[in-house]
């Protein structure tokens, strides 16, 4: 089980988010949603996790292999339409790659945890405590 705490106090939409080893992450909305842009919005870091879990899938995969790939690049933009959305990830590698590698990474991409959790079904459990 994966586990982290949120605390909101009066400083308008400022969010700590603590895991219990005690890393801080500050979250807040952007400007023109009445935040200070103090931090990333609660959609960047969902798409932060996407880029994050991709790239250190990646970077497993690759060093396994032996390759010779120095850096990993990944974007990840989320476009909503109705009830519909759509994660878009860029992926660029410093080194030289052969189409057979090329195709082996996007599917090794496409195994990365978050990538599953966001693609299969998912439910909500919510209480008052």
């Amino acid at each position: 089980m994966v586990k982290v705490k949120a605390n909101i106090k009066t400083d308008r939409y400022r969010i700590e988010i603590k895991t219990p080893t005690e890393n801080l992450l500050i979250a807040d909305e952007p400007i023109d949603k009445g935040g200070k842009d103090t931090g990333f919005s609660p959609k960047e870091l969902l798409l932060a996790a996407l880029s994050a879990c991709t790239s250190a899938t990646l970077r497993m995969y690759i060093e396994r292999k032996g390759w010779d790939i120095p850096e990993i690049f990944v974007e990840t933009e989320l476009t909503e339409s109705n009830n519909t959305n759509l994660f878009h990830r860029k992926i660029s590698f410093k080194g030289t790659l052969t189409d057979a590698q090329k195709t082996v990474l996007i599917n090794v991409a496409n195994t990365c945890p978050v990538h599953k959790i966001l693609a299969g079904e998912n439910h909500f459990q919510t209480e008052l405590i």
